[in-house]
Parts: structure tokens; sequence; C-alpha cells
């Protein structure tokens, strides 16, 4: 067989697979009309019955309901199982020693707290909107004060003037302009 001959015959075949994929939709719906009126009703209804089930109670939609809470509560247990971190080194005990502790007031009235951690000593707990982080405090080479989640989550950025905190996995900004009174008092000082 040459290559010419090959090539029509795989070009035949591509027809015949695009004119039966062309045809689909009209053999689909064809059939549609052809079935009983209990399929089309069980296609048709398909969101119906799970909203009637909802509705009524069902065991079903409890059995789901108690699932969808099972996966929360561990995802929830998984967030306050216990941390197991790295002890701190003295290049991190300096970056801690210069992590704005307290409340810092931030963009749109919203506030992030920073607390020594008093499970792990030289790493902080950042709260911000009712989670809680656990950071390790690190210099960076241009001077800001980095506190990464340790879990890699978030990422909370403080120079002299101001502090933000960012998700990490979008790189998305969570809050900024937080300023910490000893912002402030640096500020003014210029």
């Amino acid at each position: 067989m040459d290559l010419s001959s090959s090539l029509s015959q795989h070009r035949a075949a591509g027809a015949r697979r695009l004119s039966l994929l062309a045809a689909l939709p009209v053999v689909l719906a064809a059939g549609m009309l052809m079935s009983p009126p209990s399929v089309q009703a069980a296609t048709d209804g398909a969101h119906t019955t799970k909203k009637a089930a909802k509705a009524k109670g069902s065991k079903t939609a409890k059995h789901g309901a108690s699932h969808a809470k099972a996966g929360h509560a561990a995802a929830a247990a998984a967030a306050l199982a216990p941390i197991m971190v790295q002890a701190a080194d003295s290049q991190q005990m300096a970056a801690f020693d210069r992590v704005n502790l307290g409340v810092s007031q931030c963009e749109f009235r919203q506030t992030v707290s920073i607390n020594k951690s008093t499970q792990h000593p030289g790493y902080v707990d950042l709260g911000f909107k009712g989670k809680q982080w656990l950071m390790k405090p690190v210099l960076s080479s241009t001077g800001a004060l980095r506190l990464e989640d340790v879990r890699g989550e978030t990422l909370f950025i403080q120079i002299r003037n101001k502090s933000m905190l960012m998700n990490q996995k979008s790189g998305q900004r969570l809050v900024d302009d937080c300023v910490h009174p000893s912002q402030l008092q640096a500020m003014s000082s210029n």
C-alpha cells in the first residue's frame, strides 16, 4: 500500500467519524421524543427531585448533610491539630525581636493581631477575621520582616510604615495598609 492511498483511506475514515458526530444531537433528540414519559420526567426533573428530597427532609438529604458536616469538622480538626515546627535558631530569634506585637489597624476598619506563640518560642500567632495562623519570623535581605505561615497559606510582610497580609497560594492581598502604633510613631518622626 502506498502513502497516497493510505492517506486517502485515513481521510475517508475521519469524514465518516465527523458525520456521525454531527448526527449525534439529532439522534439524541429523537430518542428523547420516542422515550416513555417516565424517562423524560426523570431526566428533566433531576434537579426538581433533589429539591423535593431536601424539602421533605428525606433520609438521603440528611445523610448528605451529615457528610458535609463531617467534612467541615475534619477540616477544622486538621486546622487545630498540633503543628510540629523546628526550634527557632538565632536568626529567627533576631527576627522575632523585630515583630510588632499587638493589634494593627488596617484598611476598611479591619484589624490584624499578632501575639507571641505560647507553644512555640520564636514564633507568633497571627489572627485575622476569626482565623489564626502560626507564623515564623524571617528577616529579608531588603530589610522587610516576613511572617511566614508554617502551613504555607499566608504571608505577613512588615515594613517600616505599614504591613500587609497575603494569601500565598493565590498571591492576592487579604488585607493591606495595616499600621501598628510603632509604625505610626516611626512615620511621625520623619
